[in-house]
């Protein structure tokens, strides 16, 4: 197709743009209310995924010991670091975060992230050792399916519950960013726990086993799918200590609560066996 002739031809900034799903928070206090839920303090390392423009490096860098930032557009770098040059504390990298290792020493992870790869971020900050906590900006819809705002939890935040919690500190409107999204944001915080939950080892592997199972799909019911490899009475028990009904799906079933199922169904010192601990009884199932 012919370009029209008023139209003007795309620069390599504008497709740099397009290639990474580039939207920058311009807003200061959508920029203020990030640097708030991150909560940044004097003695902490921060790594900054998708530095930008630099607004949200520029309100971190003041309240951290150090800040790593993060960006993969080389049209950007420049302006980055003579923006940041007041502050000697802040690193910019020119490098695709999602190639970089994380710290050794405990990190807090920020960002606005672009919402295209916000999947592969989380995965990235749940593999990291060292995350105390992560504060990122993402698609709002993202941010309440995670943190169960629409009444109902994924697979994910029920996997990681006993040792990350999830919550939504925030909307922020699609018109504190430029270019403008199609779709508001959201600030999701993840926070690594001191310690896990379930501390016993066998209720770990049990949680894990009960989650998988529960999510299968089979048998319509949470109750129906956990039956395949629990004890009806002992089911039937665990499910009215954790306030949950037989006929409950398995969306719907907050993370506490199976943390309650499990306590309830494994007490502690449980040995899993190959059917992966569900707390199971020996001998067949009444």
């Amino acid at each position: 197709m012919a370009r029209n002739r008023h139209q003007h031809p795309r620069t390599a900034r504008d497709e740099a743009r397009r290639a990474y799903g580039q939207n920058f928070l311009t807003d200061p206090g959508a920029v203020a209310r990030v640097v708030r839920a991150a909560r940044p303090g004097p003695a902490d390392l921060l790594v900054e995924v998708g530095a930008g423009k630099g607004a949200l490096t520029e309100a971190l860098a003041p309240r951290c010991r150090a800040l790593i930032s993060y960006e993969i557009d080389r049209h950007l770098v420049p302006g980055l670091r003579r923006r940041l040059t007041p502050y000697p504390q802040v690193r910019v990298v020119h490098q695709d975060f999602l190639t970089s290792a994380p710290p050794r020493e405990p990190f807090a992870l920020v960002g606005n992230v672009p919402y295209a790869r916000t999947a592969e971020i989380v995965g990235w900050a749940l593999r990291a050792p060292g995350l105390t906590s992560a504060t990122l900006l993402t698609q709002l819809e993202y941010a309440r399916k995670r943190t169960g705002d629409f009444g109902r939890w994924s697979l994910l935040t029920v996997r990681t519950w006993p040792e990350v919690e999830w919550r939504l500190c925030g909307r922020v409107a699609r018109t504190a960013f430029r270019p403008v999204p199609g779709v508001d944001g959201g600030i999701l915080r993840l926070t690594r726990r001191p310690g896990p939950l379930l501390a016993d080892p066998g209720q770990r592997a049990a949680y894990a086993r009960l989650v998988e199972l529960g999510f299968s799909g089979v048998g319509g019911s949470l109750y129906a799918s956990l039956r395949r490899d629990c004890p009806a009475r002992r089911l039937a028990a665990a499910f009215r200590r954790a306030g949950l009904a037989r006929d409950v799906v398995v969306a719907q079933v907050a993370p506490w609560q199976w943390v309650a199922l499990v306590r309830e169904l494994t007490p502690p010192g449980f040995q899993p066996g190959p059917s992966a601990g569900t707390g199971r009884a020996p001998g067949p199932r009444p």
